[in-house]
């Protein structure tokens, strides 16, 4: 006799539905073969020979092989080669108290879990392994690389069920972990709102050792205060409250001044470090931005 899953694992598992449903549509149509050509594998391996074609390199013909031929006509062999696909990817998934904030329909939190899904799915279907390492002020989980759907849809299960939390954002620690459980190169995708600080010297480690990119979620909200009159507002990551006069031109401007000034220092740290950064607005359709650098990529690969 089968037994029904509890009302709340249900409506997890109805979420993670509909998200692969989206996400599956955006990498099937548009993103895959745009992934496959921005990330390639780590070489060429050797998988057969064959005769000699015209139009053939010719540096890649087996003299071995053809001086072994008996055929009287002596034809020349050539090595074929395949790329050696597999990859790892690592997602490193903000879930701390900030990404809870949204003025428009869905949550960061909720904008960052679909982007660490798509690029879930653009990985398996690239037959590369994916592990996952969701973090706050402190290392929330950590799953192990590996390959299959069903892999898969436990990080974007864990992802999406991850509780809110009311701490801060220690990339810092995110990326000293990363240092700690992935030694051998790999493919890291950072997805968070980059609200964080001194974290300038694990970065530069990182993105020596990995293929580190970083898509930085925003509410144009958090940049610009609106002339609303006097609004008590809470830090998000620290919980402290005040109570700010948004009808005063001079506080906006200074708000604003210290926004950008902050954000200037963060991403002066990962353009130092050459890291990619790509900006997702949370009240926008980020599939564009995504395709748009995969796009741009791929066309610098190639080059």
């Amino acid at each position: 006799m089968s037994r029904s899953l509890p009302a709340a694992d249900s409506e997890v598992m109805r979420r993670v539905r509909r998200i692969e449903i989206r996400t599956r549509r955006i990498v099937t149509e548009t993103l895959s073969g745009s992934y496959h050509s921005a990330f390639r594998g780590r070489g060429m391996e050797f998988a057969e020979v064959r005769e000699y074609l015209p139009g053939d390199d010719v540096r890649t013909i087996d003299w071995n092989v053809t001086a072994r031929s008996s055929r009287p006509d002596q034809p020349l062999y050539v090595k074929v080669f395949t790329e050696e696909r597999e990859l790892t990817v690592i997602l490193l998934a903000d879930v701390s108290g900030s990404t809870g904030f949204g003025s428009g329909r869905r949550l960061k939190r909720e904008i960052i879990a679909e982007i660490s899904a798509l690029l879930a799915f653009a990985a398996i279907r690239n037959r590369d392994r994916v592990g996952l390492v969701r973090f706050s002020d402190r290392i929330e989980q950590y799953l192990p690389p590996r390959s299959g759907t069903t892999h898969v849809l436990r990080v974007v299960r864990e992802i999406l069920t991850s509780p809110g939390r009311t701490g801060g954002t220690d990339l810092a620690g995110a990326l000293g972990f990363l240092l700690k459980v992935q030694r051998k190169p790999a493919v890291v995708f950072l997805v968070s709102d980059l609200i964080a600080g001194h974290f300038d010297r694990p970065l530069a480690i990182a993105a020596r050792r990995h293929d580190l990119v970083a898509f930085e979620v925003f509410d144009p909200r958090e940049r610009v205060l609106p002339a609303v009159g006097p609004v008590l507002v809470e830090d998000a990551e620290r919980g402290e409250r005040r109570l700010v006069d948004t009808a005063s031109a001079a506080v906006r401007r200074h708000y604003e001044q210290a926004v950008q000034q902050k954000l200037a220092r963060v991403h002066e740290s990962f353009a130092r470090c050459g890291v990619d950064r790509v900006e997702i607005d949370a009240t926008r359709a980020y599939d564009r931005p995504l395709l748009r650098y995969f796009h741009a990529r791929a066309a610098r690969v190639r080059r």
